[in-house]
C-alpha cells in the first residue's frame, strides 16, 4: 500500500483516527492536506500549504510523516507550541497508529539549565536584589531533580526573570568541550537524544541560529533526515532574517564584561587588574550609546551612509574604535591567564568576536542587506539580508544536489491573499514549490460578523484612540468582558489600555488587562477564565505578540477589535529598503509589500475569533480605511467570509445576541 493511500484510510470514517480519538471528524480539508503532504514526500520536494483554521493541520502533516517511516524534522514559531506537539499531539498520534517512534524536544541554550554557570551564580555577588536570591535558592532546588533542565519545566518561573540568563548559556559564553560539567549538560543531552530520534521538534530560532553559524546539533541534524516539515511558516522570513546578518549590541559587551570580572575574580584574582579591564569596557559601551544622543526607546535609526542618521561620523567611528580597543586590551588580559580555566580561553575568543564586529561595522555593508541601529537602554547595531530566499535556495532546498530529493513542507494558516501565495514564497525562496491551498471548514457567516464604524475619527489623528476605547468600553459593559482589543503599536497599546483601566476602575463586572503588566501565559490564563468562580469577566488589551499564537476557543473571547488597519511602519529601515528594492525591479511597494503584508496580519488578528465550529463572535476593525479605499475591498477579501455589519444598530443587535446565547447556555 503507498503511503498516500495510508493517509487516506487512516482519516476514513471508521479509520485509525476516529477509533483512536472520539473528537475525531473525519474533514475532506484535512484529509486533501495530508494526501498532499504524503504525495510531496513520495516524491520529494518543495510543498507550501496554507490551511484555514480549524483545518487540522497538525494530524493533516503528523500522520503521513510518522506513516513514511522516514526521519523527520518538526519545526514550529514558539517553544510553547513545540511543547504542545512534543507533549501531546505527536505521543497521540504515535499511540493511534501503533507506531514505535522515538520522540526528542531540541531547544535553543537559553531553554536550559547551565550547571556551570549555575555554580558561578552561587559564587556572585551581585544579584540584583532579594527576590533573586529566592528565585536562584529555588533553581538550585530544582536542579538537583530536573532530568531535562527545561526551565519550562519549573514551577512558578517568571519568563521575564533577571536570574534566567545567569544561569543558562549563550552561544558566545558556552565553553563546550572544556566545561567542568560538559558530561552532565542539559544542551549535549537534549543533543543527543535529537541525534537518535526518528523524529525532532525543533522551533524557527533555533533552525536559523544554528543555520547561521553551523554549530553542532542542526548541522549534524539536518543532513540525516528526510522530512522536513515548518508549521506556523509565515513566521519563517522574519525569524530568519535575524539570523542571518550581523549584530553588535552594547548589552553583549556588558554582558561579557561581567562575566569577565566574575571569572577573574574568582579564578585568577590579583593576576590581572580586572576592575580596569571591565571599566574601559563598559566606558566603551556607554561612550557608543551616548554617541547616539537621546532617541525615543524602541526607536530604529536608519543607517544609510557612512554612520546612523542623526550621528556624526567621525565620532561614530571614534566609538567604534574605542570599543575595538577596549576588547583588544581585555583579550591581552584574558591571553595572560588562558591556561589557568577554560572559562578565560572562552572570553579571549568572545573579546575577538566583538572586536571584529565593530571593524566589520566600521565597514560598508554587504552587498542586498540593510543596516539599521536598534534604541533602547543599550544599542543594538544590525546589518540584515532582506530576505531568506537565498539562504533557503544555497542552503536548505541545494538544487542540484542529491539533497534536492529531501521533502519540505511549510505551512499556515496565513501565507498571503493571492493563489501563488506570492507574500510566503517569494521571500522564500519558493516559487517553485507546490502550493496548495484548504479553506477553514467553519461556516463563517452564521457564526462571525464583522463590523467597520464609519464614524470613526482617521487612524492619524489624536481622537482615534480615545474613541476605540470608548466603543469598547460599551461593548465590553453588554458582553461582561469576552474582548480582546488588538493595537498595531505601543503607543495605541498603551493609550487604549489606560483608557479603559480608568473607565472600569474599582469595577467588580470586568477586570481590565494590558499586555506587559503581567506574564504573557499569566495574561492568557487570566482571560481564558473569563467570568468565573466568582471572578468579573475581561477585557484584553494586547499588541504584536498576541495577533497570533493566542488561542481562547468558547465564550471567554466573542469580540476581537483591531485598532487600525496592520501596514508595516513605512519609516523602518527594512520596510524602506524592501520597497526601494520593489521600486527598482518597476513593482509597486504598497500594491506588491504593504498590502499583502497588512492583508496577512489582518488574517491572523481575526483569526482569534473563531477556534471551534460552536465559537460565535463579531470582529470590529476601527479604521475606514477598510470601508473607503479601494484596497480595502482586498483586505476584506482577504478576511474569512464573516457577515457584514452595516450599521451601529447592526452591531449593537448581534451584540446582545451574544450576550443572550452567552446567558442561555451558562443557565
Amino acid at each position: 500500500m503507498s503511503l498516500s493511500e495510508s493517509a487516506r484510510e487512516a482519516f476514513a470514517p471508521g479509520g485509525v483516527l476516529s477509533r483512536a480519538a472520539d473528537e475525531f471528524r473525519p474533514r475532506s480539508g484535512q484529509t486533501d492536506m495530508a494526501l498532499a503532504v504524503a504525495r510531496a514526500i513520495e516524491t520529494g520536494g518543495a510543498l507550501v500549504v496554507e490551511a484555514g483554521t480549524g483545518v487540522g493541520k497538525t494530524f493533516s502533516y503528523l500522520v503521513p510523516s510518522l506513516l513514511s517511516g522516514e526521519r523527520v524534522l518538526l519545526s514550529t514559531a514558539t517553544k510553547t507550541l513545540q511543547d504542545q506537539l512534543f507533549g501531546r499531539d505527536l505521543p497521540r498520534l504515535a499511540e493511534a497508529l501503533g507506531l514505535p517512534v522515538r520522540m526528542a524536544l531540541l531547544k535553543g541554550r537559553g531553554s536550559y539549565l547551565c550547571l556551570h554557570r549555575l555554580e558561578q551564580a552561587r559564587r556572585d555577588s551581585t544579584l540584583p536584589d532579594r527576590t533573586a536570591v529566592r528565585v536562584l535558592a529555588k533553581v538550585e532546588q530544582w536542579a538537583q531533580v530536573t532530568r531535562t533542565g527545561d526551565l519550562a519545566e519549573m514551577p512558578g518561573l517568571d519568563e521575564r526573570s533577571p536570574v534566567i540568563p545567569l544561569v543558562t548559556s549563550t552561544r558566545e559564553n558556552c565553553l563546550g568541550g572544556e566545561c567542568p560539567k560538559f558530561r552532565s549538560c542539559h544542551v549535549n543531552l537534549a543533543r543527543r537524544e535529537a541525534l537518535q530520534a526518528d523524529v525532532v521538534v525543533v522551533n524557527h530560532h533555533l533552525f536559523f541560529a544554528d543555520l547561521a553559524v553551523r554549530e553542532s546539533g542542526m548541522a549534524e541534524l539536518l543532513p540525516t533526515v528526510r522530512v522536513a516539515i515548518f508549521d506556523e511558516a509565515h513566521q519563517l522570513n522574519e525569524t530568519g532574517v535575524q539570523f542571518l546578518g550581523k549584530q553588535l549590541g552594547t548589552g553583549q559587551l556588558l554582558d561579557f564584561t561581567r562575566d569577565m570580572l566574575a571569572a577573574g575574580l574568582q579564578q585568577a584574582r590579583g593576576l590581572v587588574d580586572w576592575q580596569a579591564l571591565a571599566a574601559s569596557c563598559e566606558r566603551a559601551a556607554r561612550d557608543l550609546r551616548l554617541v547616539v544622543g537621546r532617541n525615543t526607546p524602541g526607536a530604529r535609526l536608519r543607517w544609510n551612509g557612512e554612520s546612523p542618521e542623526g550621528v556624526a561620523p567621525q565620532a561614530w567611528f571614534d566609538a567604534l574604535e574605542t570599543l575595538q580597543g577596549a576588547c583588544a586590551d581585555a583579550m591581552e588580559g584574558l591571553g595572560t591567564v588562558s591556561e589557568i580555566a577554560p572559562d578565560f580561553v572562552r572570553l579571549h575568543e568572545r573579546a575577538a568576536s566583538l572586536a571584529e564586529r565593530a571593524a566589520a561595522f566600521a565597514r560598508d555593508p554587504q552587498e542586498g542587506s540593510v543596516r539599521w541601529v536598534d534604541v533602547g537602554n543599550h544599542l543594538r547595531l544590525v546589518e540584515s539580508p532582506l530576505d531568506i530566499a537565498q539562504a533557503v535556495q544555497t542552503k536548505l532546498l541545494k538544487a542540484g544536489e542529491e539533497t534536492s530529493q529531501r521533502t519540505w513542507v511549510f505551512t499556515s494558516a496565513t501565507l498571503g491573499d493571492d493563489a501563488r501565495l506570492t507574500w510566503f514564497t517569494e521571500p522564500c525562496g519558493l516559487q517553485e514549490a507546490d502550493v496548495i491551498r484548504v479553506d477553514s471548514p467553519f461556516d463563517y457567516a452564521s457564526q462571525a460578523g464583522v463590523y467597520v464604524p464609519r464614524a470613526m475619527p482617521r487612524p492619524n489623528e489624536p481622537g482615534h484612540s480615545p474613541a476605540v476605547a470608548a466603543l469598547a468600553a460599551d461593548a465590553v459593559r453588554r458582553l461582561g468582558g469576552r474582548t480582546m482589543v488588538l493595537t498595531t503599536t505601543l503607543r495605541a497599546l498603551r493609550a487604549i489600555g489606560e483608557d479603559l483601566q480608568r473607565r472600569f476602575e474599582g469595577s467588580q463586572e470586568v477586570e481590565v488587562l494590558v499586555q506587559g503588566q503581567w506574564p504573557k501565559r499569566a495574561l492568557i490564563d487570566r482571560f481564558r477564565e473569563g467570568a468565573t468562580q466568582g471572578r468579573p469577566g475581561c477585557v484584553l488589551v494586547a499588541s504584536a505578540s498576541f495577533w497570533e499564537g493566542v488561542d481562547v476557543p468558547g465564550d471567554a473571547l466573542q469580540l476581537v477589535i483591531i485598532d487600525k488597519l496592520p501596514f508595516p511602519p513605512p519609516n523602518d529601515p527594512l520596510v524602506e529598503a524592501r520597497s526601494r528594492r520593489l521600486e527598482s525591479e518597476g513593482r509597486s511597494p504598497f500594491n506588491d509589500y504593504f498590502v499583502p503584508e497588512a492583508a496577512v496580519a489582518l488574517k491572523q488578528g481575526a483569526g482569534r475569533l473563531i477556534r471551534r465550529e460552536s465559537d460565535r463572535g463579531l470582529l470590529v476593525v476601527c479604521d475606514t480605511r477598510l470601508a473607503a479605499m479601494g484596497y480595502g475591498r482586498r483586505l476584506m477579501a482577504a478576511l474569512p467570509p464573516m457577515r457584514r455589519l452595516q450599521s451601529q444598530e447592526e452591531f449593537l443587535e448581534a451584540l446582545d445576541a451574544l450576550t443572550r446565547a452567552s446567558t442561555t447556555a451558562s443557565a
